[in-house]
Order: structure tokens, then C-alpha cells, then sequence
């Protein structure tokens, strides 16, 4: 029998793939039994085996489906690591939490505004100067799920629209779906280290002078400003939303936020 003082409840954690092995990991090796709730198979896979983690796939319809889980897994604490812009779960994971009076945690990357001359920071996707876009080549790294609406907007702007999508069924299906023409849609991971990086040649290829990505901390975002620094290409970087921040206990260190949970716990 386990001596109660090292016996720990159970955490469900809702994350990607840049943040959530990581947190995971440390809760783990802390004895906490976790669940972890992933979109697809292949974000599964970043994910070491052990007894004590549970890995649950697809994606989470309502706040009575997140209720539901919590109770049938008698979920002790829920740790929100979504994405940034990801407003939807995290709303209905702030919900429902607040319902059933279970203690929701939320990690966010820190968000590091830089002030470069060739970086520009707006509100929203369709920010950006008509004016500055007729005969343009712009690229948009900003995901599937508003990829046709926002090639839409700027095809009707007078430029020439561009993508980098990631490699899932959902996002590829998404590009070949929109109105962007299938040879500008291109389909990799972010490059994980510095230098040469496939993003820079893309760049290139394209001729492309505008950027449009999402302040999301990822690697990918940070691909994107190194190479327009050394550039004469624009970056527009649309600010992250504040959704998470409508819980009070929103975590930018991972230590901080598992000493955090040890407290309540």
C-alpha cells in the first residue's frame, strides 16, 4: 500500500506538443497520475510511456463533454496548456471548471514583444494596409482553421497569396480546400534549429515581402522573425488574445505552475 504522503490525485492536462511532454513529464516523475488530452495520433506520439499517464485523442465538442470526463476520471486538478489562440477550449474549460468547482491552472508561453523597424504587431488577421498589399506576395503562417477567410480577404486586396500549412489530415485538407492556388501551399513542420532553416528558403522561392503569423511563442514564430530581421521582408504578428488571463492563476514557468498545484494539492 502507498504511504498517503506520496500518493497524488489526478491531473488532466490539455496541451500541445511544445509545452505539454515537458509538464508531463515533471508531473510524473512527482507521482501525479495524469491524463492528457491531445487532437491527433501523431501529437500522441511525443508522449513516453508510462503506467501513471493516460493519453486521450480528439477533440472536446462542449463544456458538458469536459465535465463529464472530469467526473469519470475523478479528475482532481485540470491544467489548461492549449495553444494561445485555442479561445474556444479554454472558454469551455474556464466554464466548466467554474461549474463543478474543480481548480483550473493555465500555462502560457511568455509573449516577448520586439520593437524592430521591419515588425509590425496588429489586432486582428485583416489588419494589415490594403494599400501596402496590391501585387504583394504574403505569406500566411497561421494555421487551418481561418486559412480560406483570411486568403479570401487578401486575394481581394490585389495580392498574391501564400501558405505554410502543418502536416495533418485537417490542415492539408483545409489548404487544397481554400481559395489559395495548390502551388503556393506548402506543407512541413517549423524548423527546430537556428540557422539555414527550411522557412528562409521558402521565403526565397516565393519572393515573398509580407509575413502574417500569430503571437503564439512557438517555434515557428520565432523562425519567422529571425528571418525577416536579417530581411528586407515585413512581419505582422497578430496579438494573442487575453482569454486565459480571465483565470487568475495563469503560469509562464512550468516550475512555477507544478509548485502551484503541489500548494493546493
Amino acid at each position: 500500500m502507498q504511504n498517503p504522503k506520496n500518493c497524488h490525485e489526478n491531473v488532466w492536462i490539455l496541451s500541445g506538443t511544445s509545452d505539454g511532454p515537458a509538464i508531463v513529464n515533471k508531473l510524473l516523475k512527482l507521482n501525479y497520475v495524469v491524463f492528457v488530452s491531445v487532437v491527433t495520433y501523431k501529437a500522441s506520439k511525443s508522449y513516453a510511456k508510462n503506467p501513471k499517464l493516460h493519453i486521450i485523442t480528439g477533440k472536446l465538442n462542449d463544456i458538458s463533454e469536459i465535465i463529464s470526463f472530469i467526473e469519470k476520471n475523478k479528475i482532481n486538478f485540470v491544467i489548461d496548456a492549449t495553444h494561445p489562440f485555442a479561445l474556444i477550449i479554454s472558454k469551455n474549460l474556464n466554464e466548466a471548471c467554474r461549474k463543478i468547482k474543480k481548480p483550473l491552472l493555465a500555462f502560457e508561453r511568455k509573449s516577448e514583444i520586439k520593437s524592430f523597424k521591419n515588425f509590425y504587431y496588429i489586432k486582428d488577421l485583416k489588419d494589415i494596409s490594403k494599400e501596402s498589399l496590391v501585387n504583394k506576395n504574403i505569406l500566411l503562417a497561421i494555421g487551418s482553421r481561418l486559412l480560406n477567410e483570411t486568403a479570401n480577404y487578401y486575394s481581394t486586396c490585389g495580392a498574391n497569396v501564400f501558405t505554410r500549412v502543418l502536416p495533418t489530415h485537417e490542415s492539408i485538407a483545409k489548404a487544397f480546400g481554400s481559395c489559395i492556388k495548390n502551388s503556393n501551399i506548402a506543407i512541413f513542420e517549423p524548423s527546430k534549429k537556428k540557422g539555414d532553416v527550411l522557412e528562409k528558403k521558402l521565403c526565397e522561392y516565393w519572393k515573398i515581402d509580407l509575413i502574417l503569423c500569430r503571437d503564439s511563442g512557438s517555434y515557428a514564430q520565432i523562425n519567422w522573425e529571425e528571418i525577416v530581421y536579417e530581411s528586407d521582408m515585413k512581419l505582422f504578428i497578430v496579438k494573442r488574445p487575453k482569454l486565459k488571463n480571465i483565470n487568475p492563476s495563469v503560469f509562464f514557468d512550468y516550475d512555477n505552475l507544478i509548485n502551484e498545484l503541489n500548494r493546493k494539492n
